[in-house]
């Protein structure tokens, strides 16, 4: 290679990398980490927003497989018009965590409501359609229909690790699924939460309340009547949430159950989400199953509008991973209280605005798509 071409080709990798940072310029930068559900709004939240740049998907086991959590999110860009938002496979399993053990777990300390990707049958009679169990290498039928654009061959904590360190200090990661893939990132480089931005996620359980008297709230209600420290995320790997929070982020925000409780995906909302007739609409119309709360949704919005939060504490957060009847459940404390083993001070979300986060959520929802959606 001659010296004026070895220069040239410095040049031009110079200005590729100075283009890519000025169209990221202006916009938020964004990872979206999680167990993809069917609907995704969160994800679709996000990636309609204006302002964002969405650098890509991760993607964990837990509601549903990995693999499955795949399909639904690269069918959820295709419909969205955004077929160039890479898609990462993450961890399919928990670090430490089994189906195995937790059905001994239940055995010793009494059922668990949701037990996700493992879950074969409900204990009582719900709402909720019955669960659909399969080996975590089947990926059934989609109601959306299976995608046509495939996966990133990157692995999802490679992509975590690459993409703050492409962008140090502008990063946010918004995990809304176990936090298996951000505690691999983190143990893969101990630098990696703290050259993040910030942590933005939905997990954990401090003291929800019943707030809404619909046929679902009082149904979701009974996961934390008697357990209500517990909650799906955490518990699926408690190993993963610990690493993960007590890592060295910048920042932490946490979105418990506790606001989720005052909302709810009614007809309503679902109606004003789907008045302007687009792919996306036709696509959300179809979704039968409504009456569940924002959990999800509830971190997007306020990662894109932190007014959103009407009440926050400042505590000190942790996960219990004893193998006992608190195996899972989220740990807390005021300042000064906390045992200080590691565990890192949030801002932890009690309450938001819900017509405003409804309001925001019609807006992004009613947005024009690209000509690719479909």
């Amino acid at each position: 290679m001659s010296r004026r071409f070895g220069l040239l080709r410095w040049l031009a990798l110079g200005l590729l990398a100075f283009a890519v940072q000025a169209q990221a310029a202006g916009k938020r930068l964004v990872i979206l980490d999680d167990d993809v559900p069917s609907l995704g709004l969160a994800q679709f939240m996000a990636v309609l927003a204006p302002d964002v740049e969405v650098l890509g998907v991760t993607i964990v086991s837990g509601s549903t497989w990995r693999d499955e959590n795949v399909a639904h999110m690269l069918r959820m860009l295709e419909i969205a018009g955004r077929p160039d938002i890479p898609v990462m496979a993450g961890a399919e399993l928990p670090l430490l965590n089994t189906e195995a053990e937790t059905e001994h777990w239940e055995a010793l300390y009494g059922k668990l409501i949701w037990k996700g990707a493992w879950m074969k049958r409900w204990v009582e009679d719900t709402v909720q359609t019955a669960p659909n169990y399969h080996a975590p290498d089947v990926v059934p039928p989609l109601a959306e229909g299976m995608p046509a654009i495939k996966a990133s061959a990157e692995n999802a904590v490679d992509f975590l690790v690459r993409k703050v360190r492409e962008f140090p200090g502008q990063v946010s990661i918004v995990a809304t699924g176990p936090m298996t893939n951000i505690a691999l990132a983190q143990q893969r480089d101990p630098q990696f939460a703290s050259l993040a931005k910030e942590l933005v996620y939905m997990g954990g359980s401090l003291n929800p309340q019943r707030r809404l008297d619909t046929v679902s709230a009082r149904q979701f209600a009974r996961e934390f009547v008697n357990t209500p420290r517990r909650e799906f995320n955490f518990r699926w790997d408690p190993e993963a949430a610990r690493i993960a929070l007590r890592a060295p982020w910048r920042k932490i925000v946490m979105v418990p159950v506790d606001p989720s409780t005052a909302t709810e995906l009614s007809a309503d909302l679902m109606r004003r989400m789907t008045a302007r007739d687009t792919v996306l609409a036709r696509q959300l119309k179809s979704h039968k199953e409504l009456g569940f709360p924002l959990w999800d949704e509830i971190a997007a919005a306020v990662w894109l509008d932190p007014s959103l939060i009407a009440e926050a504490d400042s505590l000190y957060i942790d996960v219990n991973t004893q193998f006992g009847p608190g195996y899972g459940d989220t740990l807390s404390w005021a300042p000064h209280y906390q045992p200080g083993v590691g565990e890192r001070i949030e801002t932890v979300v009690r309450e938001v605005d819900v017509p405003r986060l409804e309001r925001l959520m019609v807006g992004l929802m009613t947005r024009p798509l690209p000509p690719s959606a479909h």
